[in-house]
């Protein structure tokens, strides 16, 4: 009798990624399937729809080269299971998790689903404490928290690869266990270059699991990428110590390559298409991923992710960002008009926002005076946009001496604040530093988020 763990040759049709395989029994959704060739090689994949007995598997390696017939498919009759522990960090793999790196497989005692489990609500603790990325712009203004899912939008073409490649060689937990899983999909050859050298030094301190998939690698592979990074930040995070406990930082890029995936194997499978062809649960799927973040009781880690994506044409509204906006807890946004002045990062922080921000921000956390600044640091920016719309229509003669003034701000805070040198490194005593420099270009009766006793500790006239 036919069952899990039996091989099937009755291969009736390759189509795209996909293979489907009839006279099947037993099989379920998400099983894991060994597949093997007509010359001898083996490939696998996972069970993505079960009819009567027909089954779809889609192919993690792609079907280039596989002929129905001489083929020979197994049905492991258990998802996907990965190998899990501390032997990951340091290494570098592909999208699978296989090595890239000329080392052995990862091989350990312990495995576990790639598709994660259910992580029951009760058992949440609300993100706390922040996570610190040397960057200013960010820190200062939309702080990252343990266990918060905050993305950072892009227009193609800006440095959100750059950018999402010194917060992975950057980030820190305040002196608490932290490592780094950065799960790169659909890169070119020169970017996955790029991020192996932005990240050799975190990776030869045993600090980072990276895992590079690229664009001619097969595209099931890329659907893969994020889930195993998740599966292997998640027992880092929140296995016992002495390797767990620790407080990860998922790094994710690019999640429109992911969701384009996701679109091509649903057309493979002649799904009914929804918005600009995506399938109908890209946003549940989405949410499969980012709600895979967080803390739980009675546990030391946490899991925070980061997903970086392009918004395609510059559109917000694509579907791939306004779903990401409906899960995450905020946005980091680039912009293109601090690009053009030379500004790096180029984030727009009016745009920009964390919503938990002062779950991870103030007395006890991070300074006293932090929540003060960076109200009166996006007030000022406000202010000041207005102004310089002003100036272009009047002209700046016209302008009042309080109004030059917020025009110097603008002009010092993308110099001396945002702006600052790829790589480098800033902590936030610095940070927070430079924002009292560039607020003290405005008199004193223009700060009126800030408390009197700080302006008169920190000098202001």
């Amino acid at each position: 009798m036919n069952g899990p763990g039996l091989t099937y040759t009755d291969v009736r049709e390759l189509r795209g990624p996909l293979v489907v395989v009839g006279g099947v029994s037993g099989v379920g959704w998400d099983e894991f399937v060994r597949i093997r060739v007509a010359s001898g090689r083996r490939r696998h994949g996972l069970v993505l729809e079960v009819d009567g007995d027909l089954a779809v598997v889609q192919v993690l390696e792609g079907v280039a080269g596989m002929d129905a017939a001489g083929t020979e498919v197994e049905f492991e009759g258990r998802p996907l299971r990965i190998p899990v522990g501390p032997a990951w960090l340091g290494r570098v793999c592909n999208g699978r998790g296989e090595p890239a790196d000329g080392g052995p497989p990862v091989l350990t005692d312990t495995t576990a689903q790639v598709s994660g489990n259910p992580l029951n609500p009760t058992w949440r603790e609300p993100p706390a404490e922040p996570v610190l990325t040397g960057v200013s712009v960010i820190d200062a203004l939309t702080t990252l928290v343990r266990g918060q899912k905050l993305p950072v939008f892009s227009l193609p073409g800006l440095p959100h690869l750059e950018l999402a490649a010194q917060i992975a060689a950057q980030a820190t937990a305040a002196g608490e266990p932290f490592s780094v899983v950065f799960a790169g999909m659909g890169l070119t050859h020169p970017d996955a270059a790029f991020v192996r050298d932005a990240l050799e030094e975190r990776s030869a301190a045993g600090e980072l699991v990276l895992l590079l998939n690229t664009a001619d690698d097969p595209v099931i592979e890329r659907i893969l990428t994020p889930r195993v990074a998740l599966t292997v930040a998640e027992d880092l995070a929140f296995s016992p110590e002495p390797y767990g406990g620790r407080h990860v930082l998922v790094v994710m890029t690019d999640m429109t390559s992911y969701a384009e995936a996701l679109r091509e194997v649903s057309a493979a499978r002649d799904e009914i298409p929804a918005r600009r062809a995506y399938p109908g649960y890209l946003y549940s799927d989405l949410a499969s991923l980012y709600e895979r973040c967080g803390r739980v009781r009675d546990r030391a880690g946490s899991v925070t992710v980061l997903p970086v994506l392009t918004m395609p044409g510059g559109d917000i509204g694509h579907p791939v960002p306004d779903l990401t906006g409906y899960i995450t807890e905020g946005q980091v946004v680039l912009a293109a008009d601090p690009h053009r002045r030379g500004v790096y990062p180029p984030v727009d922080p009016l745009s920009s926002l964390s919503r938990l921000m002062r779950n991870g921000a103030g007395p006890g956390r991070t300074r006293v005076d932090h929540l003060p600044v960076a109200n009166q640091l996006v007030a000022a920016l406000a202010r000041a946009r207005q102004v310089r719309e002003l100036a272009d229509m009047i002209g700046a003669a016209a302008l009042t001496d309080t109004d030059r003034r917020y025009l110097d701000f603008d002009d010092a805070f993308g110099a001396e604040f945002a702006g600052q040198r790829r790589g480098e490194l800033r902590s936030l005593d610095e940070t927070l530093d430079r924002a009292w420099r560039v607020l003290h270009r405005l008199p004193r009766t223009e700060l009126l988020m800030l408390p009197a006793e700080l302006l008169d500790e920190h000098g202001a006239r």
